[in-house]
């Protein structure tokens, strides 16, 4: 394969699996490594060298791809003085984890201080898109490394550069608060057909292909009445990115109340109903309860 990179990801949860077997698809050399390795040796038998430790991982590689749980996570390795000495000259670090604006910014200026790349690239699309290699992809970074990691993008989804760095997370921020706030608007409308008598697959296939159609309505709406909340985007990182958004309104100094009403929701999902750990669809269960209704 003309465009094949040496490639490390590291994190491999929900998502980073399928994306390492899209990379492994392309045609990739692809190392992995995850701090709990059980999770990352089913991958071995598919290709992929699974590494001793994040140093060993990132040793020899063009491209490193973080998809871990927040930027922290993310920031302490790149701040691990043994995991930055093993990184090969001119490496391109891109961290694929939804995080703040500013964890991208502080990552990048430390990388490209050193002489390495970095770009914030965090996804949208859930586990569906992880495994059929459609995810949107919102890059911040330079142009140039932006076009220089394009191939590697391209075979996990589909990429737009949308900024400089810190950019990428910020459009992840609006789009989590699209989601959110969508999840709770299909919630009310599933419902309210479901209480009313009507069917709610034959609601959801009337409405398809009109302006209250989307992804969320058509795959989040089934999630809702056939009540499947095995999750392929969990309540928790749900949560984590809405007080992201709400910290970064506030830093910009802009109130976005709908955003904060659905985080507070989402928040008494996960304290009260123990929705942390079930598809952030779930918010279908807290609607019920509130409604008095058994979930």
């Amino acid at each position: 394969m003309r465009d094949a990179r040496r490639i490390t990801l590291i994190g491999t949860g929900l998502m980073g699996v399928p994306m390492s077997r899209n990379l492994l698809r392309a045609g990739h050399a692809l190392t992995v490594w995850n701090r709990t390795i059980d999770r990352a040796e089913p991958l071995s038998a598919e290709g992929a060298k699974i590494a001793a430790s994040a140093a060993e991982a990132v040793a020899g590689a063009e491209i490193i791809i973080t998809m871990l749980s927040d930027g922290f996570a993310s920031g302490a390795l790149i701040e691990d003085a043994t995991v930055q000495a093993a990184l090969a000259p001119g490496a391109i670090w891109i961290d694929m984890s939804s995080a703040k604006p500013e964890h991208a910014r502080a990552q990048a200026k430390l990388l490209t201080g050193l002489g390495f790349g970095h770009l914030d690239a965090p996804v949208s699309g859930g586990t569906k898109g992880a495994e059929a290699g459609t995810l949107a992809i919102m890059v911040g970074g330079t142009a140039e490394t932006f076009e220089t990691a394009r191939p590697v993008f391209e075979a996990m989804g589909r990429p737009v550069h949308v900024g400089p760095s810190g950019a990428g997370q910020l459009s992840k921020l609006a789009n989590q608060t699209i989601v959110a706030v969508t999840i709770a608007a299909v919630a009310e409308a599933m419902l309210l057909v479901e209480r009313g008598g009507a069917d709610p697959a034959a609601v959801r296939a009337a409405l398809k292909g009109g302006f209250a159609d989307s992804v969320i309505l058509q795959q989040h709406g089934a999630r809702m009445t056939t009540g499947n909340f095995v999750p392929g985007g969990l309540t928790k990182f749900q949560v984590k990115d809405l007080n992201n958004t709400l910290a970064e309104a506030e830093a910009l100094g802009l109130d976005l109340p709908e955003t904060r009403n659905v985080r507070d929701r989402f928040q008494h999902f996960i304290d009260a109903m123990e929705g942390a750990e079930m598809d952030h669809s779930g918010l279908y269960l807290e609607l019920k309860a509130r409604n008095g209704l058994s979930s």
